[in-house]
């Protein structure tokens, strides 16, 4: 049986390269002590794995260590990614850390349990070169006081993913990310309540002058289906801020439809008494591996969504 360490077939080396040009074309490249590279992705059922090069029909699951091979080819154009959807199996997770190196880190949450939790983890990957723990690091959890509240927006349970905000430093610069995976729910409206839950709280803990650090940034899948919809508008309704170039209809999420709007990058820019981010915004983008990830295999898009992701890594750069 072969492990991800050993040497690849040829086709799938050839493939890898091809993947590492695409990237070099469309990414930033990382420059010591001028930018930071921060992602979200939502790699699907990210957990177990068929340890062969090339899965086979009747493998389970399909994943195999050529699709690890892409995932982590993509991951560390990054300096911090969060990932979520990472299963209580976390196979696929262990090889990826191999294959990225030993100055690659991991922190990362317990399962959530429940059914609606899917059996999920959330977890961050940085590079130890370029990022740093700085020492936050915890779930949120909705106060008893908002669960009291009565009114029609909000929240009567606890977030069915606890969001999860870890504390960064790069060149002294200190940041916490905050990432969630919003309950999908049997109807859109299902999700409006965890996401004004998460804006008020990222409000509340932003506006705290003992909060551990200023610099917040949320980033994960929403589970927003459009641009300027009801969910979108309840997301941003406490002053979080998506700059433009993520707003741009070329930056897609899903794999399959152009047009949702899942996965978001945002932080507050100081409006409305609201503290301002003291990294200076570049750019921002997606990256989409359809026609270079696993492009020898053939796959249909529903195929790929299983070894890759059904969701595009989503990107932000800043200025140190």
């Amino acid at each position: 049986m072969p492990t991800i360490l050993d040497q690849p077939p040829l086709e799938v080396t050839r493939n890898v390269e091809l993947l590492k040009l695409d990237l070099n074309k469309k990414l930033p490249s990382k420059k010591l002590d001028e930018n930071l590279l921060i992602a979200s992705w939502n790699i699907r059922a990210f957990g177990d794995l068929t340890r062969k090069w090339e899965s086979e029909s009747i493998d389970s699951p399909k994943r195999d260590l050529h699709a690890v091979l892409c995932i982590s080819e993509i991951i560390k154009r990054f300096d911090v990614i969060a990932i979520q959807e990472v299963k209580a199996n976390i196979r696929a997770l262990r090889d990826t850390l191999k294959v990225l190196g030993s100055h690659w880190s991991l922190v990362l949450t317990d399962v959530n349990k429940g059914d609606a939790g899917n059996g999920e983890r959330m977890a961050y990957l940085f590079d130890t070169r370029r990022v740093q723990l700085s020492g936050l690091a915890g779930e949120l959890v909705v106060p008893q006081e908002w669960l009291n509240t009565v009114s029609q927006d909000a929240l009567t349970e606890q977030f069915v993913r606890s969001p999860y905000a870890v504390s960064f430093k790069s060149n002294q610069q200190t940041f916490i990310l905050v990432t969630l995976h919003i309950l999908y729910g049997k109807k859109s409206k299902d999700r409006i309540k965890e996401l004004k839950g998460i804006a008020k709280w990222l409000s509340d803990w932003s506006k705290d002058i003992n909060a551990y650090h200023q610099n917040i940034i949320v980033l994960g899948d929403f589970n927003i289906d459009k641009r300027g919809d009801l969910l979108d508008e309840t997301f941003l309704s406490e002053g979080l801020f998506v700059p433009p170039q993520l707003q741009n209809n070329n930056v897609t999420r899903s794999i399959f439809n152009k047009t949702k709007y899942y996965d978001q990058i945002a932080w507050f820019n100081g409006k409305n008494n609201k503290p301002r981010l003291t990294m200076d915004f570049i750019n921002g983008g997606n990256f989409d591996f359809i026609k270079t990830a696993l492009v020898n295999r053939d796959l249909s898009k529903q195929s790929l969504s299983f070894f890759i992701s059904d969701h595009y890594p989503l990107w932000a750069e800043f200025k140190l």
